[in-house]
């Protein structure tokens, strides 16, 4: 059988206790209310569902972690253990995308491959914030401590890389080895993109990741400057314990897969938890994903960075994602009507 109802969506105006006491609103709606629900395919959701809610620490879903994996009938099972919640702070949805980068470099400098991909050095993990983007590239701090991990031959593609988080470096001889976010410095993120726009030199909305990458080539010394505008810099380590054919490492410490996995803002959203996507704008999605992965750019509610898989054509298609539409989170039952309950109290 398919679909245990509910028999009306249910209204909720939450408060939180947080500073600045933003308004939540918490609605329940019916699946029947999901649009494009019955078209999906709720079989590769609950194998992607699978891979990660053992990680998933509350009893509930480890009750239905335990059920999922004795191979339900897919959409059954959503129906009959979930309610989709509508989770918003007034503000609208959207979703932008993520890939895995594939770069070129080496295990030693030399030639083209002179651009470091740096290992976090200690004192950077005791001090929040430590140097920015450009004391670290400008400095010596970095110099004759064995900290870099691979050498790459574009310092673009080695910004957006830090952007992503995580990623492939192919070298010479053929062989590949992943990296995968190893800390930050502290500082917060500036866009890049953002700041094209205020400088006037595009609009808003003929900026993307090719446009910048472009613009920053065209122009060395001011693209070298635009990159400085961003303080943030991550480190990265190795990952050699992903197979080749498995996605990179999310924030559940496991492999996110392509058009499958959100990252999320976990305040709102619990990492692990299935996530029913419309995303409207060009090429709408309609599609059962699951909270794998965050990001810091990803806040509220509403709000989903979803992964399309690895190199240039992904980035592509991720670049040009800006789109609103709708996230509805799938709780377990008594979780779902658990927000009506504290509420009344």
């Amino acid at each position: 059988m398919t679909g245990a109802r509910c028999a009306f969506p249910v209204i909720l105006t939450l408060w939180s206790a947080m500073a600045g006491a933003s308004e939540f609103r918490h609605e329940i709606l019916d699946f029947s209310d999901l649009r494009g629900w019955a078209e999906d395919d709720h079989a590769k959701a609950l194998k992607v569902f699978t891979e990660t809610c053992a990680d998933m620490k509350d009893p509930d879903w480890q009750s239905l972690c335990a059920l999922a994996q004795t191979g339900p009938e897919a959409r059954t099972f959503f129906e009959l253990f979930f309610r989709p919640v509508v989770i918003s702070d007034g503000n609208p949805a959207l979703f932008t995308g993520y890939y895995e980068p594939q770069l070129r470099g080496a295990l030693q400098p030399g030639g083209r491959y002179r651009y470091p991909v740096y290992r976090m050095p200690p004192e950077a993990r005791e001090a929040s914030p430590w140097l920015s983007r450009r004391e670290i590239l400008t400095g010596d701090v970095m110099s004759g401590r064995g900290l870099e991990i691979a050498w790459v031959d574009d310092p673009v593609e080695l910004f957006f890389l830090q952007i992503q988080g995580s990623g492939r470096i192919r070298l010479p001889d053929g062989g590949v080895i992943r990296v995968g976010y190893g800390g930050a410095n502290g500082h917060p993120y500036r866009s890049i993109g953002t700041e094209l726009v205020r400088l006037g030199i595009y609009e808003a909305h003929q900026v993307s990741a090719e446009v910048i990458k472009n613009w920053v080539r065209r122009n060395p010394e001011a693209g070298e400057a635009l990159l400085f505008h961003n303080p943030s810099y991550v480190f990265f380590r190795r990952v050699d314990q992903v197979s080749p054919e498995r996605g990179p490492l999310g924030a559940m410490n496991r492999s996110v897969t392509a058009g499958r996995t959100i990252a999320v803002d976990p305040a709102h959203v619990p990492l692990g938890a299935p996530v029913w996507i419309e995303k409207e704008g060009h090429g709408p999605i309609r599609r059962l994903m699951v909270a794998q992965d965050t990001g810091s750019a990803i806040k509220g509610p509403q709000r989903a960075d979803i992964f399309f898989g690895t190199g240039a054509d992904a980035g592509r298609a991720a670049g040009r994602l800006r789109d609103p539409g709708r996230m509805v989170v799938l709780m377990p039952i008594q979780r779902a009507y658990a927000m009506l309950t504290d509420a009344d109290q």
